[in-house]
């Protein structure tokens, strides 16, 4: 099943420093989930200036439940990066 995860950046003046002291360990995560078919797509959310303020992805996982377990599994989570998170059910078009 297909989710569409949005997760939202704090707003706070230390969320782009947070963001950036565990980008790399965040990317690597990513990397190791889209090897393993479980990330479709992903990226980061801009701001009108191009400031990353978020991430959206698509998970191919079994129940909305993994894809909450996948959330908090990231640094990002654990890291007070995201501050909001919401997921939906995904059915690609075409």
């Amino acid at each position: 099943m297909l989710y569409v995860v949005i997760a939202k950046d704090g707003t706070d003046e230390q969320a782009p420093a947070r963001r950036a002291a565990v980008r790399a360990a965040h990317l690597e995560n990513a990397r190791r989930l889209k090897d393993s078919g479980r990330l479709v797509t992903g990226g980061a959310l801009l701001d009108e200036q191009e400031n990353m303020i978020g991430s959206m992805m698509i998970v191919d996982v079994a129940s909305e439940d993994e894809a909450r377990e996948l959330v908090a599994s990231d640094v990002y989570s654990s890291g007070a990066v995201w501050q909001e998170v919401q997921i939906w059910p995904y059915r690609k078009a075409l």
